[in-house]
């Protein structure tokens, strides 16, 4: 089977950090994601998905990502229910994240005189014990690749009756 989920949003407020009776860190939080298409009124509408991120990484999002912060998130979907104090079944579906990255500069986010430099952040993985680095890349431009350039040389395609299919 297969549960994988891959998010880009921004978080709808900051991560809320804290830690089991076994001293493991969680942190829950919410990311708005905006929908691929407008509604009726041309509006583009977005889903607020809730995200739930343990150990290292929870530490590492609450420490480095605030509400507003642009970020991607890798995971899975889980399904879980409880009976709140009323006695009633609730139904809670939520993204189990194991990885994030953030996908803008805090100076971008913040609207200071960044300009369009983006930093990113990787959080390490469970197994590693390495401390975090924000990540600057400061190449502003974008390579061409020879996109301007004709793709079939400057000179008209030749072909005969007898080399197309039909």
């Amino acid at each position: 089977m297969i549960n994988n989920v891959v998010l880009v949003g921004r978080i709808t407020r900051d991560p809320e950090l804290r830690y089991t009776p076994q001293n493991q860190a969680v942190a829950t939080f919410s990311l708005a994601v905006n929908r691929q298409f407008k509604n009726a009124n041309g509006e583009r509408e977005a889903d607020f998905i809730n995200c739930v991120i343990w150990r290292q990484q929870a530490e590492n999002l609450a420490n480095w990502a605030k509400k507003g912060a642009l970020i991607g998130v890798t995971g899975r979907i889980q399904t879980r229910n409880y009976e709140n104090q009323q006695g009633q079944r609730v139904y809670v579906t939520e993204v189990v994240a194991d990885s994030f990255q953030m996908l803008e500069s805090r100076s971008a986010r913040e609207g200071m005189g960044g300009g369009t430099s983006a930093g990113s952040y990787s959080a390490p993985s469970q197994s590693t014990n390495n401390t975090p680095r924000p990540q600057t890349n400061n190449n502003n431009a974008t390579p061409n690749f020879g996109r301007d350039a004709d793709p079939f040389g400057s000179s008209p395609m030749e072909i005969s009756d007898d080399d197309l299919p039909f």
